[in-house]
């Protein structure tokens, strides 16, 4: 099998399913990429029983079959190729389908803000494997991504052109290739095929597989707060800014949390470790009762990085009840953070 292809098209066709490529597995095949020629296309396929990339390039060759190549000696020596154009001579595992799988279509830009700002809140240990992915939850014409670890709750919202009413849960690691994928041209747009236990994401060309995580989902519904007796609006950056001075004494082998006391239309933010002090204030609107409540720092910045609005709400009930994050105005985004109990001291 003899064939004919650009350099710089292959060259990046091989690096991002590479993506998909098994680094290190039982089965020789799923560390390799699987090309296929028919009709002057090259199909490249990278899949690791976890998670799939496929795309395709023109070819020139008057020859048709299928072959697997080390994906990492393959990149390299494509890498290092002087001409545009690369001649392959080949001397002479199944991935999911599209067929009778519920099809969905959505805005490239708002899927990718959409798992932008929930994957943070995935959990990244095995103790309820079904966490390490996120929920989508399409009911009512409404597509829901729920991410959780135990600590936080990320929860993001947007109307979708669907009638049916469908929940199942991709591993955050196919999220993260398909939100790499992802562009932010407003016409552009993504197909998602479901099937009982697999995904397939159609985005520019490239095709995403992956299996579909089993198990029970955390009720979240019931999770999140209906009231508060406190609530505290507050500039965003400046917010981050302040508890981004505090995680400067803080690291895992000195671990500390931030002490934060709304009153009187100020924010006080607090924070003792070994390696020093801090106390920091940042005027908010604060309405109800005074509230001292502590955080994990990283925790407490991670959902108001993930978002660009300038100012949010903190709305909370007590300094053992989670706080509850939303956008001044609208409802597509809640965040929870658990708090930690402080010392009297």
């Amino acid at each position: 099998m003899k064939l004919q292809c650009s350099k710089t098209l292959l060259y990046e066709a091989v690096v991002k399913v590479s993506k998909a490529v098994s680094d290190r597995s039982a089965l020789p095949s799923l560390q390799g990429i699987k090309f296929k020629l028919e009709n002057n296309i090259l199909e490249l396929t990278g899949y690791d029983l976890e998670i799939g990339i496929k795309t395709s390039i023109a070819a020139l060759s008057a020859d048709s079959g299928e072959f697997i190549l080390d994906a990492k000696l393959f990149a390299e020596m494509i890498r290092k190729m002087p001409e545009d154009d690369v001649y392959i001579e080949v001397s002479d595992n199944l991935l999911p389908v599209k067929e009778n799988c519920d099809e969905l279509e959505f805005s490239q830009p708002i899927l990718k803000s959409m798992i932008n700002q929930t994957i943070f809140a995935v959990a990244v240990t095995d103790m309820k494997p079904i966490l390490k992915g996120e929920l989508f939850d399409i009911e009512n014409g409404m597509l829901t991504l729920v991410a959780i670890d135990g600590y936080r709750l990320a929860v993001r919202q947007e109307p979708i052109k669907y009638n049916e009413n469908i929940k199942f849960v991709v591993p955050a690691k196919t999220l993260s290739e398909v939100a790499s994928l992802l562009n932010d041209n407003e016409e552009d747009t993504c197909k998602m095929f479901i099937a009982s236990k697999h995904i397939i994401f159609e985005i520019n060309g490239y095709y995403v597989y992956s299996r579909l995580l089993e198990g029970e989902f955390h009720p979240y519904k019931s999770a999140i707060p209906n009231s508060y007796t406190t609530e505290v609006v507050v500039d965003r950056k400046k917010l981050i800014e302040t508890l981004e001075r505090s995680l400067l004494l803080i690291n895992e082998k000195i671990p500390g949390p931030v002490r934060c006391y709304f009153e009187n239309d100020i924010i006080k933010v607090k924070c003792s470790t070994a390696m020093g002090k801090i106390s920091d204030e940042i005027k908010a609107d604060i309405t109800g009762p005074v509230i001292e409540i502590g955080f994990k720092c990283k925790y407490f910045i991670d959902p108001l990085k993930a978002i660009s609005d300038d100012k949010v709400k903190l709305q909370m009930s007590g300094s053992l009840l989670p706080m509850k994050i939303v956008p001044c105005d609208g409802e597509n985004y809640t965040f929870l953070v658990l708090p930690v109990r402080l010392s009297k001291s």
